[in-house]
């Protein structure tokens, strides 16, 4: 592809990933976050919860200031603490449902036009049970979000055998839920990530396909998968090259070519596409930044 990357995609990073010291809500946050607004290769950030509220009103004047579009995750609010959307425990549901509705309060605060969040944990026996416990917390979540303004509300797609084993999961159930939350929200839809499709255990066009018309988010990122004795096995986001990594140059490539025929990948609004990725033992964050830049240049190059 001749045409630059920002024609096409608002390329953003995962600040908490990349910095995962900052992932609790605390550490430096504003130091690390100033870094990304300084990279003009980045115009989106995704960040999570800052808890002290000075540092706070800090990152959001800098934010502000730095013209990137600003995303909220709250998956490190429910990966953290143990909380799921889809318990089965009503007061642990509830208890999910007001962290969730926090981290809305705060994405609002600082600036943000997405907020996500993944599903939790469940009992193959009772799955039926937990998805329908999803999409009644997905529907009072996104009514709150629409309560409050015009922030859009996306779901990742994550694992549901291997690391996180998360309800949602596989992309024909993904297809049921987002069908289901979309008869009420439209502003409600998917985020995939090219690093948990191997661990789903499909292909890029099995993952993406079946939900091309639901899909609002996507990251980049490697994996994992081949033997739990690897190093960085699991949903720990290693940088390209790593060893026995599922994703280089060529899937991204692949990946960037299926968003770009489903026409998630446009001119006309290009989405945001962040890097995912997470230094491992002793690795240097911006090395690791600059890998999946470099990554990305030249999976777009062959695009």
């Amino acid at each position: 592809m001749n045409a630059p990357l920002c024609n096409y995609m608002k390329v953003g990073l995962v600040h908490f990933m990349a910095f995962p010291e900052t992932m609790k809500g605390e550490g430096p946050i504003f130091e690390t976050i100033k870094k990304v607004v300084l990279d003009e290769y980045f115009t989106a950030i995704e960040i999570t919860t800052v808890k002290d509220i000075d540092v706070r009103r800090k990152v959001k004047s800098l934010l502000e200031s730095s013209h990137m579009t600003i995303a909220y995750a709250a998956q490190p609010r429910l990966l953290t603490t143990g909380l799921n959307l889809n318990d089965t425990n009503e007061e642990g549901r509830q208890r999910a449902l007001a962290n969730v509705k926090e981290g809305i309060d705060e994405a609002y605060e600082i600036g943000a036009t997405g907020f996500s969040f993944l599903s939790g944990k469940y009992d193959e026996a009772r799955r039926e049970e937990a998805l329908e416990l999803l999409v009644k917390s997905t529907n009072e979540i996104c009514a709150y979000t629409k309560s409050k303004g015009d922030m859009k509300v996306s779901l990742e797609v994550f694992d549901y055998d291997v690391d996180k084993r998360s309800l949602i999961g596989p992309a024909d159930l993904a297809l049921r839920y987002v069908q289901e939350v979309r008869k009420e929200h439209d502003h409600f839809g998917l985020m995939v990530d090219l690093s948990h499709i191997p661990l789903i255990h499909e292909t890029i066009e099995e993952s993406l396909l079946p939900v091309k018309d639901y899909i609002t988010h996507a990251h980049i990122g490697n994996c994992v998968v081949k033997s739990p004795d690897m190093p960085a096995y699991g949903d720990v986001h290693p940088r390209f090259g790593f060893p026995n990594g599922e994703n280089d140059v060529a899937e991204v490539t692949h990946y960037l070519k299926v968003l770009l025929e489903i026409g998630y990948l446009n001119t006309e609004t290009p989405p945001i596409v962040s890097f995912e990725v997470k230094p491992f033992g002793d690795e240097d964050s911006d090395v690791v930044i600059a890998n999946a830049k470099r990554t990305l240049n030249a999976a777009w190059a062959k695009v």
